[in-house]
C-alpha cells in the first residue's frame, strides 16, 4: 500500500526543493501545499485523506474538529518543539501520533537571543539609524560581562544560552520544573527559586515551551520583582507571558527594556504599541531561521514519518503523543 504523506502548510516554503523533500517522496504519495489554508475547512481538505501530515508552520491549528474530520490521518510530525498548535488531548482520544524535533534550532535560536540582548543592551538599532542619518550619538550602554543572567527554562536553547552568557563573562542562575544537582553542575549554574531569580537578574531570559501549565506563566506581579535596570528576553512563546503584562511593565518601567522575537499576534501589527518603544528590539519571529537548522529539523521531522511508516521505533525524545491507530 502506498502511503499519503501530506504537508498542508509550507507557506513561506521550507522544505520544498531541499533534500529533507526528496527522501520523504520516497516513503509514499507526496501532496505538498505551498500556499496558507485560508481556513479550517480547506485545511481539512487537505488533510482528509492522509495517513501522516507534516506540520510546518504553527498558524495551521490542528483542532479537534479538523482532526475528527480526518478519520485516516494517523500520524502528526511536527517541524519543531511547539505544539500549541495541535489539540493534543484530541490526538490522544483518536489515536494519533504527534511528533516534534526537540533541539534541531536550539543552537540558531540561542545565538539570536544573545544577538538581540546585545542589540538591546548597546541600543545597536537607534545607533546604527542614527549614524545613517548624519548623527554622531553618544549614549551610555550596558557591558554584561559581570552581570546576572537568569533562565525561566533549561532545556537545550537554555543551555546554550547558558554556555555562551559564561563566556561572556556573565553570571548565570536558572529555575526549572525538574531542578537537580547533576544538570546544574552541566551547566555550570545554579537552581533558585522563581523569585530569587526575579530579584536578582539583570537579564531575564525565558525558555519554557507552552503548554496548559505554563500559559500565563511570566504575570505582572513577577515585573514586579524585577530590577528598573534589568531587561527581559522572550524567544519563546507570546502565550508564556500572561497578556498586557509586558505592555505594563515597560510602559511604567518596570524593567528597562524588551528583547523580543515572538508575539501574541504575528505578524506584528505596525499599530501594536511595542513598535513605538525606544527601549525594546524586535525580530520577525525568526530565531531558528539558519539553513543549518532548517534542514536539520526538516530531516528530524521526514525521519519521524520514516520510523512511524516502517514500524520502527521513534525516538522517544521526539514522541509528544503516542497513538493507537
Amino acid at each position: 500500500m502506498t502511503h499519503r504523506i501530506t504537508i498542508p502548510d509550507d507557506f513561506p516554503r521550507a522544505l520544498g526543493g531541499t533534500r529533507a523533500e526528496e527522501k520523504l517522496r520516497a516513503l509514499g504519495e507526496v501532496h505538498l501545499y505551498s500556499d496558507k489554508a485560508k481556513d479550517q475547512k480547506e485545511l481539512i481538505d487537505r488533510l482528509k485523506d492522509a495517513e501522516a501530515a507534516i506540520n510546518i508552520r504553527a498558524y495551521s491549528h490542528f483542532t479537534r474538529d479538523v482532526l475528527t474530520s480526518c478519520p485516516k490521518l494517523r500520524l502528526i510530525s511536527i517541524w519543531g518543539t511547539g505544539t500549541d498548535n495541535v489539540d493534543l488531548a484530541a490526538a490522544r482520544d483518536l489515536g494519533i501520533t504527534v511528533t516534534n524535533t526537540p533541539g534541531a534550532n536550539a543552537l540558531s535560536v540561542a545565538e539570536h537571543t544573545l544577538a538581540i540582548l546585545l542589540s538591546l543592551s548597546r541600543q545597536i538599532p537607534r545607533l546604527d539609524r542614527e549614524v545613517r542619518s548624519g548623527e554622531w550619538p553618544r549614549l551610555e550602554m550596558v557591558q554584561l560581562s559581570g552581570k546576572v543572567l537568569g533562565l525561566l527554562g533549561l532545556g537545550a536553547i537554555g543551555r546554550h544560552m547558558a554556555r555562551m552568557a559564561k563566556g561572556l563573562g556573565m553570571d548565570v542562575m536558572a529555575w526549572t520544573f525538574h531542578p537537580s544537582q547533576e544538570r546544574a553542575k552541566e551547566s555550570g549554574l545554579r537552581f533558585v527559586s522563581k523569585e530569587e531569580l526575579l530579584k536578582n537578574a539583570d537579564v531575564v531570559s525565558l525558555h519554557l515551551r507552552l503548554t496548559d501549565e505554563t500559559r500565563g506563566f511570566f504575570k505582572k506581579e513577577d515585573f514586579d520583582w524585577m530590577k528598573p535596570t534589568a531587561f527581559f528576553v522572550n524567544t519563546a512563546r507570546a502565550g508564556l507571558i500572561e497578556p498586557g503584562a509586558l505592555d505594563y511593565a515597560l510602559q511604567s518601567k518596570k524593567i528597562a527594556g524588551a528583547a523580543l522575537d515572538v508575539y501574541d499576534q504575528e505578524p506584528l501589527p505596525p499599530e501594536d504599541p511595542l513598535t513605538t518603544l525606544p527601549n525594546v528590539v524586535l525580530t520577525p519571529h525568526n530565531a531558528g531561521m539558519t539553513p543549518e537548522a532548517t534542514i536539520n529539523g526538516l530531516m528530524m521531522a521526514v525521519d519521524n514519518v520514516e520510523s512511524f511508516l516502517t514500524g520502527r521505533e521513534i525516538d522517544p525524545a521526539h514522541m509528544v503523543v503516542k497513538g493507537s491507530r
